[in-house]
C-alpha cells in the first residue's frame, strides 16, 4: 500500500525495550530511489542526538497508530556510530554504520537491497550491535548527470525534507515544485514523487514515477525530467484520496526490469 513520507514525519519509533524517538526526515537514494533509513530524533534519553534507523530493521509500521517498531534494542542505538544528520551522510559513514550493525550493503548488488528487493537482515547480522564482519566499500562509482553536483563515488542520498519544495525541471522549462513522495512500507521504494503544478497548471497535482527522472541538484534546488511539459500537462490529476496502482505485478520483483515495468506510469514520455 502507498504511504507518503510527510505521513511518516513524527511518528513514534519503538525499540524492543522503550522508545528510541521520533521520525524527523527520510533519506533516499537517487539511484534505486529506496528509503535507506529515518532520522530519529531520540530526545532527553540521548540528550537530542539524532540518529539512523535502516528499514532493514523494521518489524512493522502501526499507520493508525502512529508506530514504527524496530528490531533494535536502546542499548544498541546508544551505541551506534554518530552521524551528524545536518551534513550529507559519506559512504564512510554508511560502511561504518553497516558494519556496526552486520547488514548486507546495499550498494553492493545490482537490486534495490544490494541482493534482494526487499529490506530484511542477512543470517550473520549481529544481535547486539558488535561488528560481525569487516567490509570493503565496493561501490559502484558513475560519473554524475552533467546538471548533478555530485562528486563521482559520492552516495546517491537526498534528503526528502530538502528535496521537496525543489523545482520540477522539464526538458523545456519549468514545470512544477516537488511536494511529497509516496512508497509502500514493504520494499521501502519510491513509486512517486506528488507534483504540484499549480503555479503553472490550475489547480493540479500529478504524480512522476522516478524513472522519469534525470538527476537531482543540491545546489540549484531542481529535480530535471526526461520528459517534457506537455507530458506533464496531460497526465491525470492526482487526489491523496486516490487508490495507488499496485508497484508491481505477481512475479514482476524477479528483475529490476519487472519491477520498473510493473509501475503504472502516470507521466508518458
Amino acid at each position: 500500500m502507498g504511504h507518503s513520507v510527510k505521513e511518516l514525519r513524527h511518528f513514534i519509533v519503538g525499540a524492543t525495550d522503550g522508545d528510541i524517538g521520533e521520525v524527523k526526515d527520510v533519506y533516499f537514494d537517487d539511484e534505486h530511489w529506496a528509503i535507506r533509513y529515518m532520522v530519529v530524533e531520540t530526545g532527553r534519553w540521548l540528550n537530542g542526538r539524532k540518529v539512523l534507523v535502516s528499514p532493514i530493521s523494521v518489524r512493522d509500521v502501526v499507520w493508525d497508530d502512529r508506530i514504527v517498531n524496530v528490531d533494535l534494542s536502546r542499548q544498541q542505538v546508544r551505541d551506534s556510530p554518530s552521524i551528524d544528520t545536518d551534513k550529507p551522510v559519506s559512504r564512510q559513514h554508511e560502511v561504518e554504520y553497516y558494519n556496526y550493525y552486520g547488514y548486507p550493503n546495499y550498494w553492493e548488488g545490482s537490486n534495490p537491497w544490494g541482493l534482494g528487493f526487499y529490506p530484511v537482515p542477512w543470517v550473520g547480522a549481529s544481535a547486539d550491535g558488535v561488528l560481525s564482519a569487516q567490509r570493503t566499500d565496493q561501490a559502484r562509482v558513475r560519473e554524475p548527470h552533467p546538471r548533478d553536483d555530485r562528486r563521482p563515488g559520492d552516495a546517491h542520498l537526498r534528503s526528502t525534507r530538502e528535496v521537496i519544495g525543489y523545482e520540477i525541471m522539464a526538458t523545456d522549462g519549468t514545470i512544477g515544485s516537488v511536494e511529497d513522495f509516496l512508497f509502500d512500507d514493504a520494499r521501502w521504494i519510491v513509486d512517486y514523487m506528488v507534483v504540484d503544478t499549480r503555479k503553472w497548471l490550475r489547480g493540479k497535482h500529478v504524480l512522476i514515477p522516478p524513472q522519469h527522472v534525470a538527476s537531482i541538484s543540491w545546489s540549484e534546488h531542481e529535480v530535471y525530467l526526461t520528459v517534457a511539459q506537455q507530458a506533464v500537462e496531460t497526465s491525470p490529476e492526482y487526489e491523496p484520496t486516490d487508490s495507488l496502482p499496485q508497484a508491481h505485478e505477481t512475479g514482476a520483483e524477479d528483475t529490476e526490469a519487472g519491477r520498473r515495468a510493473g509501475h503504472r506510469t502516470k507521466v508518458d514520455p
